[in-house]
């Protein structure tokens, strides 16, 4: 349990420390905001398959592969229903030159951004506490390091739109506390939810996997190669699977 605290607390701490670096830049150009995106999109993709996906195929029988499949398919559905029911990330931004923003930002919209956040950042602390949960502590280890390390950019990337779209700072650093509360929180529910039951392990590793595979595909990837940089992009996510198979090799 203390590793599960390290960990949760590890993981709100990248995401603040991104999230002031932010507050002082105030503007991350689109070239560099891709590369950083892209690093991210590479270290979850390899995080996903290797300490999620790969670990719960080797707890289950030949028999048993509906688990993993289920699993997968059911972290992709509900990351899939979320994110139909709350806006894309690039709609609220504030980023895009030919979309027009007021100077002042309504409550109700910076809840709908909190809200979109918490599509990448719940699954993102639940896939951490059900590793954890797991018992293999290499994997739990890799997944928060991969995780934590992304929140750096990821918080960066949070704050500076609502500064662009005349977001006060109290506000925008209250809205940064509660993205990283939203992942702290994933994690102890991962943690509880795989506590539950063994059994349910491999499905539940593998639903966090789906989620986390959702996310790259349909919000990061694309993202990153919308601005004219998707070069730069596609090396920074290269970069990203090897460096998170570095981090896998060493803890093991």
């Amino acid at each position: 349990m203390n590793q599960v605290l390290i960990s949760a607390a590890g993981l709100g701490i990248a995401s603040l420390l991104g999230s002031a670096i932010g507050l002082l830049i105030k503007k991350i150009s689109h070239r560099l905001n891709d590369i950083f995106l892209g690093f991210c999109a590479g270290m979850m993709l390899a995080a996903s398959i290797v300490c999620l996906i790969m670990p719960a195929i080797e707890m289950v029988s030949p028999i048993q592969w509906w688990q993993i499949i289920a699993g997968v398919a059911a972290g992709v559905g509900l990351i899939c229903t979320l994110d139909y029911v709350t806006p894309h990330l690039h709609h609220l931004t504030g980023i895009d030159p030919e979309i027009h923003h007021s100077n002042k930002a309504s409550i109700n919209r910076i809840l709908l951004f909190v809200l979109a956040i918490a599509i990448h950042k719940l699954p993102e602390g639940m896939a951490t506490g059900i590793v954890f949960e797991g018992g293999n502590e290499q994997n739990a280890l890799a997944v928060s390091l991969s995780i934590a390390l992304q929140n750096i950019p990821e918080g960066m990337v949070v704050v500076t739109p609502l500064l662009m779209i005349g977001v006060g700072y109290f506000r925008t650093t209250f809205v940064a506390f509660i993205v990283a509360g939203i992942e702290v929180a994933g994690v102890y529910l991962g943690y509880v939810l795989g506590g539950l039951s063994e059994v349910l392990l491999p499905f539940m590793l593998s639903m966090a996997g789906g989620a986390m595979l959702y996310v790259i595909s349909d919000e990061m990837i694309p993202e990153t190669h919308a601005h004219g940089f998707q070069k730069s992009a596609t090396c920074a996510l290269v970069i990203g699977v090897m460096a998170m198979l570095a981090i896998r090799a060493v803890t093991e």
